[in-house]
């Protein structure tokens, strides 16, 4: 678990959120990735002190989280079919 915690490190310490524009189809992948970033590095914290220091109510928290990334990625997945098929459609 450790080499995936460095893993992951970097990728949190750059996160940066900025008031971007939804309706603007240029950025709106940028505010989604920074949406992703934020999430996951919100979690950082919890998961040192249930990983290394074995609080069980961090514990929690991680599994809450997690199901809250997990419906952040199916949300995402919706929205990249529901673009991807209005390309297709275009064409």
């Amino acid at each position: 678990m450790s080499e995936l915690w460095g893993m992951l490190s970097p990728l949190m310490e750059t996160t940066q959120m900025t008031d971007q524009n939804d309706s603007d189809v240029a950025t709106a992948p940028v505010a989604r990735y920074a949406e992703l970033q934020a999430l996951v590095a919100g979690m950082a914290a919890d998961f040192e002190k249930f990983f290394k220091d074995g609080n069980k109510a961090a514990g929690t928290r991680v599994r809450n989280a997690m199901q809250e990334l997990k419906t952040f990625a199916q949300a995402v997945r919706n929205e990249v079919t529901t673009l991807k098929n209005e390309g297709a459609k275009e064409s």
